[in-house]
């Protein structure tokens, strides 16, 4: 289970407080993430009334939805989902803002790993470190991933900068205990303004880059960037809005504790992943199923 969190963001990064009050629907899940996006003036009274993070939360396996599962069973709610109808949307019709678009796809492809990524300027001068939910590892051999960013090349911010620039970088996968350090990484800090020392998080040198790794993760990647792609606004023809960057990983760092004797396996209840999920939420992972694959 992927169990959700909202997380303080700072003050530069509040939605303003006249899109209205935050609704307290956390009985109601849809009502609750039609309204994840607001953060309201009274934020900080709504989290207080919530139950306190459980640190001794475990990670629990247990059987799959219906354990008596054949070939040719479908789905396992008896055919509930058959009698519910779906919406067609365009995403380019007239009038649909790509904000729209925005929100559906992070509120619904969910929940998405985070690369919190670690960069050093050309000059060797300044530091960066922020987190990207548009990730994924896409290969083994070599080891490949792939991170999207907004905005362009022309125009680009910090760490497409320097990816851009250096052609290497860090990727820190996100766990329970730095979340909150992770989240503040996300500020829009002026470029040269070290997210380090926002977060108070820790520099570990590297090996095959120059930019360090995150000391508090407890897997961290290091990786040259192989191909640089943008992409153009449909809605604005001739904006560039999106680069997708590829990195080929060149070092894997795994804390000793959280991993197995051939080093082959990171062990979930040590790595405790923080996922994302739509608006200010994230989630972590405390209770997962086993299938086996078919032969």
């Amino acid at each position: 289970m992927v169990k959700s969190l909202t997380v303080n963001l700072s003050r530069s990064q509040r939605i303003p407080e006249n899109l209205g009050p935050y609704q307290q629907g956390i009985r109601r899940p849809f009502s609750h993430s039609r309204n994840m996006f607001r953060i309201a003036q009274d934020f900080e009274k709504i989290q207080a009334s919530r139950p306190e993070f459980n640190h001794d939360a475990q990670v629990t396996y247990t059987k799959p939805p219906n354990p008596e599962w054949k070939q040719g069973d479908g789905a396992n709610d008896g055919g509930e989902s058959l009698k519910k109808n779906h919406l067609e949307i365009d995403p380019y019709e007239k009038g649909r803002p790509s904000s729209s678009n925005y929100k559906l796809l992070i509120s619904g492809i969910v929940p998405r790993p985070i690369a919190l990524i670690s960069t050093r300027s050309k000059d060797g001068k300044t530091t960066n470190l922020a987190p990207f939910s548009y990730s994924q590892v896409i290969n083994h051999d070599p080891p490949l991933f792939v991170v999207g960013l907004v905005g362009s090349l022309e125009k680009a911010k910090d760490t497409l900068r320097n990816l851009h620039e250096t052609g290497e970088g860090v990727i820190n996968i996100i766990s329970e205990h730095f979340v909150e350090a992770a989240n503040a990484t996300s500020i829009n800090a002026p470029y040269g303004i070290s997210e380090w020392e926002i977060s108070g998080l820790h520099q570990a040198p590297c090996s095959t880059v120059q930019a360090a790794r995150v000391k508090e993760s407890i897997l961290s990647i290091e990786g040259k960037v192989v191909e640089l792609k943008e992409f153009e606004s449909r809605a604005s023809p001739g904006k560039k809005t999106g680069v997708l960057v590829t990195i080929e990983g060149t070092r894997f760092w795994v804390r000793e504790d959280a991993i197995n004797e051939d080093r082959s396996i990171v062990d979930l209840e040590v790595l405790r992943p923080i996922g994302r999920l739509g608006g200010i939420t994230y989630g972590r992972t405390t209770e997962v199923l086993e299938l086996p694959r078919p032969f």
